[in-house]
């Protein structure tokens, strides 16, 4: 990497912490955040953004306008189409912005934007550095590795993997080991989820170096 780090965040499938991982990675490293496509928000109309937004205590500029926010809480490609939009891959580039960047796709790697084009396709193009977020709980080691071998087959950067759970040090171990990869570090559960308990979080379990530029 040179200049700025431009990171992008994936996981080996929905809800395995991508979004408070790169909470944290996005304070950590003082960055702004951008989340390109952003499909279905909670019961306050909340979106992953605003989640990063509280969670990195970020100001109102550091937050990066999603290019497609849409309402149907789907995989991009159909809710999109639920919701009369086209979304056009390759329209869709990181913005323009000075200084550190953390960007998060949807759900897992191979996620789909319409009907040929998935979010690993979007990295591979981009040949920004990738971190996987990979959950430590049973059934890690398969999502793990096929998430690698599927950005390895596209020919995307990967920076390393970061795990999000309790301690399985033997299945972190396998992971790194059989996928040739760096492990970063792990997130623990935290009892109570808040920018300061996030911020010490990271601060004890990663080393900002392994993400500088």
């Amino acid at each position: 990497m040179t200049g700025a780090a431009r990171i992008v965040v994936t996981g080996t499938d929905t809800d395995v912490g991508k979004t408070v991982f790169a909470a944290a990675l996005t304070h950590a490293l003082g960055a702004a955040y951008w989340k390109p496509v952003q499909a279905g928000t909670d019961e306050h109309g909340r979106g992953d953004a605003e989640t990063v937004a509280t969670l990195a205590d970020l100001l109102p500029g550091q937050v990066l306008p999603c290019v497609h926010r849409l309402a149907t809480p789907c995989s991009p490609h159909r809710a999109a189409e639920i919701d009369g939009v086209t979304i056009d891959p390759a329209a869709i580039e990181p913005p323009a912005h000075d200084g550190p960047l953390v960007i998060e796709g949807a759900g897992g790697a191979l996620v789909p934007l319409d009907r040929q084009t998935t979010f690993a396709d979007l990295f591979a193009r981009w040949q920004l550095p990738v971190v996987i977020v990979a959950r430590t709980a049973l059934g890690t080691i398969n999502h793990s590795l096929l998430t690698i071998e599927a950005l390895r087959a596209r020919g995307v950067p990967l920076l390393g993997v970061a795990f999000v759970g309790d301690a399985e040090p033997d299945s972190e171990a396998t992971i790194a080991t059989m996928g040739r990869i760096k492990p970063l570090g792990r997130l623990p559960w935290l009892e109570r989820l808040s920018p300061e308990a996030l911020t010490e979080a990271f601060a004890r379990n990663f080393s900002k170096a392994d993400f500088a530029s």
